[in-house]
């Protein structure tokens, strides 16, 4: 384990703390960033799940969403 995944970063401090923030628009703009850091972590664990053999299935039990979403938003585009 590396030293900087042991604690937070002061960005996600930062982040954590607009989120709660009583401002709207440095709550909300604190969601849309948490969601697209939530999007590339899932994005980099998927890859991930696929590289060691898991399927799909498995996969979107994990994420609690069908078979079929997770595939669809994760597998790579078919060549024509």
């Amino acid at each position: 384990m590396h030293d900087d995944e042991t604690t937070s970063s002061p960005e996600a401090t930062d982040l954590a703390g607009a989120a709660a923030s009583a401002d709207p628009a440095q709550g909300l703009a604190a969601v849309r960033a948490l969601r697209t850091l939530a999007d590339r972590l899932e994005d980099v664990q998927v890859a991930n799940a696929r590289n060691q053999g898991w399927s799909w299935q498995a996969i979107a039990d994990v994420l609690q969403i069908s078979r079929q979403a997770v595939h669809q938003k994760h597998s790579p585009p078919q060549t024509r």
